[in-house]
């Protein structure tokens, strides 16, 4: 009986949503939302677009990409011929990207190719496939005339004669390596002996590429984030917690039944966890929500091809309490001052190592506990571009030696640790993680951060 009064408290606050996600005719009676340095208590849900909506959308931002971040980066990156090659249902990060709404995947083999001629010239961007790409790509192959499609790709690079023919090979960045052995040594055998020694690493491009957030997308990018916030603060409440009843996997699922009827998707599992006085580490499970609990989620969703990856923290009253425990509440001010620590740290040009380094020495000389691990954030959750720390690796690392660059997204993750007084001393672990935009000045929020701890009362 306690169990199916358990599934109905955690379902039962799903069941009215649904309606959000059609209502495509309240999208453009909707003024857009700013990027804001505080964040909304419990906000709702942001209207959503139907699918069509959803996939013009993406094909405009696309299309704009295309014209502009790829002339930018190619002639920053010193590169006149780029070429990316996907296999049906095995597409590599970056040809991913590139594909129009209605090209939910490769077909059979595609090639792209972007050529910059030169001299102020546009860069041509060319499929050497059977398949048309939304109109975004010019097609460039003619089977009948020739049928050796990796002959016809080697052929139309010949005409053009680049000084470098750049593909996507690279050990230290995944995002740059979707060229396979196989696909390459095709294309190798089908170009010129003089021309293979022209091969280099795309890894600059793919990097540059997928990390670059254009005004389009920020201009998005607020109302992702807010319905990141508004599908937290529901879970963090009692429409799905019942404390002495509710259990911690079941939030979880919770969280993956809502993104469904939203018509989202989670790019990882939810995480629900518990640390309660007197308990070591994080409980987790089928452990039950109690009163006196400190809850830590970790969500995200992918919505438009952005991303969120967002870490909050609730406290559960115990009967007779209005606000959580100082300790805890200084906790997560010891948080928050590590965010402003690492965000002073952001600097064109700078690497990642550099920023980490820079910040946790501040943290430290501050009294602090610090552990830094944030990432790029955008077409992907753990996003193109250098990190800046591990849970695991707090000194400098290979992955965190890029530069930090300007129209950049980020996953300011980190936590501190303190010990509680109310808690006898027991140390506590204060994760947070919150999304922002470096213009190449100064780094925004881009829908606020947490600075209170979420209430949820041990009663209704």
């Amino acid at each position: 009986m306690r169990a199916g009064v358990a599934r109905q408290t955690v379902f039962a606050a799903a069941a009215g949503v649904m309606a959000l996600a059609v209502q495509p005719a309240m999208v453009a009676a909707q003024p857009p939302i700013a990027m804001s340095e505080a964040e909304s208590a419990a906000p709702a849900v942001p209207p959503l677009l139907s699918a069509r909506e959803r996939a013009e959308t993406e094909n405009r931002i696309l299309a704009q990409r295309l014209e502009t971040v790829i002339p930018a980066i190619m002639r920053a990156e010193g590169i006149d011929l780029w070429l990316l090659v996907a296999r049906e249902y095995f597409e590599e990060p970056v040809v991913a990207s590139m594909l129009d709404a209605e090209s939910l995947h490769a077909r059979r083999r595609t090639i792209l190719i972007f050529h910059d001629p030169g001299a102020g010239k546009p860069v041509e961007r060319l499929t050497v496939s059977r398949y048309g790409l939304g109109g975004l790509f010019a097609a460039a192959w003619d089977p009948a005339q020739q049928p050796d499609q990796w002959q016809a790709a080697a052929d139309l690079i010949a005409a053009r004669n680049p000084a470098k023919i750049a593909v996507n090979v690279s050990d230290l960045h995944q995002f740059a390596d979707g060229m396979t052995v196989s696909q390459y040594d095709k294309f190798a055998a089908a170009l010129p002996a003089a021309m293979r020694q022209r091969i280099v690493s795309a890894e600059g491009l793919a990097v540059r590429w997928l990390e670059t957030r254009t005004p389009a997308e920020m201009a998005l990018y607020p109302a992702i984030m807010r319905t990141a916030h508004a599908v937290i603060a529901e879970a963090f409440s009692r429409r799905v917690i019942t404390p002495g009843i509710t259990t911690a996997e079941q939030v979880q699922w919770w969280y993956r039944d809502r993104l469904l009827q939203l018509g989202l998707a989670a790019w990882f599992h939810p995480s629900i966890a518990i640390q309660r006085q007197g308990a070591k580490g994080m409980l987790e499970g089928a452990e039950v929500i109690r009163p006196g609990d400190l809850l830590w989620t970790d969500f995200g969703l992918t919505y438009l091809r952005l991303n969120t990856d967002t870490q909050h923290l609730a406290y559960v009253l115990k009967p007779g309490e209005s606000e959580a425990p100082a300790g805890l509440r200084q906790g997560l001010a010891n948080s928050n001052r590590l965010q402003d620590m690492l965000l002073r740290q952001f600097a064109a040009g700078r690497s990642g190592n550099a920023a980490l380094e820079r910040a946790r020495a501040e943290a430290v000389a501050a009294g602090l506990d610090p552990s830094i691990y944030s990432h790029p954030i955008g077409l992907h959750g753990h996003g193109a571009g250098p990190s800046i720390g591990f849970w695991d690796n707090q000194s400098a690392d290979p992955r965190g030696s890029g530069p930090i660059r300007a129209n950049t997204a980020w996953s300011i993750e980190l936590t501190t640790y303190a010990a509680v007084p109310e808690w006898g001393g027991q140390k506590v672990d204060f994760r947070a993680e919150e999304n922002a935009y470096f213009d190449g000045e100064r780094v925004r929020w881009i829908d606020g951060r947490q600075t209170s701890l979420t209430l949820i009362p041990s009663a209704p």
